[in-house]
């Protein structure tokens, strides 16, 4: 496979400030995800077992779904993102990603049904679990559901926790952990895999897996405009980086974790590269209190022209904002856009292609705005 441009992080402190942040709601517990549904509304995931419906002017008293119940909540687990089908708007599905009470804190990947009777309310009678994945330990769950611009429902995954990988799962065909997952969800009786994805065939593989070599890939997301594919993966103790994959791709990437943190040896301490891995496009070290980053959008919305095409990023350590933009030779450049205190958790894209980011301990979304200002300043799970 061919090797990507690394361009390492550079802050460009000219530059910084670039973009400003306005209130949208508050009053949230852990918000981790935000997305929409094909229409005005926001769907904000709670951790612990709730998605709320900001509908343009308030936050929904009634929640959308509540599945407190069947969720295990605490440190990186619990209820992590929502994913609305293509076709929501006449098939009603919905998909969750959660970490399950029952069952040792597997991960559950499960369906469920807007109600007949109320568009602001799911039916908690139709789940219907897809898929379960056995996770060894607490934490490195992943977690992002997303639809491809194929239609193929995408899940984060990954390497199943302690700390370095010590079962070398994310290199592990066998296993569905340490990688990014496509599945074909338009079966309404289940999942079937889709015949291109890369490993289906392939002897001891599972054919679920699209790409490898991921340490927690916490958020990643479509380029709606290109249907490129970037993925954010929080590092060990010292790299944190951007994968990028093209909407050429035909899958099979293997991104180096745990033979390689960023561009760097980590397991073996040296002579760790292979031809066939893809190095991160972006990557940036612990220094200025970072050490958990977390994936974002690009910016294809009709408000800030000069966002256009930014892919928009942070962490959650030192809730800084940056924006990354890929050159027409393919190179990419990087700057500061916010620094802020917030615990950056998730960013979130409406319908119109406008940006939000939520502050995972204060419980608030913000919009993102490209104009100058400096934000509100909060600080506070590594990932």
């Amino acid at each position: 496979m061919k090797r990507l441009l690394v361009v390492l992080f550079v802050a460009i402190p000219a530059l910084a400030q670039t973009i400003s942040l306005e209130p949208v709601v508050s009053g949230l517990d852990h918000p981790v995800s935000v997305t929409h549904a094909g229409d005005a509304r926001l769907f904000i995931t709670e951790q612990p077992g709730r998605v709320r419906i900001f509908d343009g002017t308030r936050l929904v008293p009634e929640p959308f779904l509540d599945i407190r119940a069947l969720v295990l909540y605490g440190g990186e687990q619990g209820l992590l993102s929502v994913a609305f089908d293509p076709d929501f708007a006449h098939n009603g599905f919905f998909y969750v990603d959660y970490t399950a009470r029952a069952g040792n804190g597997d991960t559950v990947i499960a369906r469920y049904s807007v109600s007949s009777s109320d568009p602001n309310r799911a039916d908690p009678a139709s789940a219907r679990v897809l898929l379960t994945i056995d996770q060894p330990f607490v934490n490195h769950n992943g977690g992002q559901l997303q639809f491809g611009p194929d239609g193929f429902l995408y899940i984060g995954m990954g390497d199943g926790g302690s700390g370095g990988d010590p079962g070398n799962r994310a290199q592990n065909l066998g296993e569905l952990l340490g990688k990014l997952l496509r599945i074909d969800v338009r079966n309404t009786s289940g999942y079937t895999v889709p015949a291109s994805n890369p490993f289906v065939g392939h002897a001891g593989a599972r054919g679920e897996i699209w790409a490898y070599g991921l340490r927690n890939p916490w958020r990643f997301s479509f380029d709606r405009t290109t249907g490129d594919l970037w993925i954010a993966d929080v590092g060990q103790g010292d790299w944190e980086e951007i994968d990028f994959q093209p909407a050429s791709s035909i899958g099979g990437e293997n991104y180096g974790w745990r033979r390689m943190e960023g561009t760097h040896c980590f397991n073996p301490a040296t002579n760790c590269g292979d031809i066939s891995f893809v190095l991160p496009v972006l990557e940036y070290g612990h220094d200025d209190g970072a050490c958990s980053i977390t994936g974002g959008y690009v910016y294809r919305g009709a408000r800030y022209p000069r966002l256009v095409g930014t892919y928009v990023y942070g962490d959650y350590c030192n809730g800084r904002i940056d924006g990354a933009t890929r050159l027409s030779n393919g190179s990419i450049t990087a700057r500061t856009l916010l620094d802020t205190d917030l615990a950056i958790s998730t960013f979130g894209e409406d319908v119109a292609g406008e940006l939000y980011v939520a502050d995972y301990d204060a419980g608030a979304l913000y919009h993102i705005a490209s104009e100058t200002g400096a934000g509100p300043r909060r600080r506070g799970v590594r990932h």
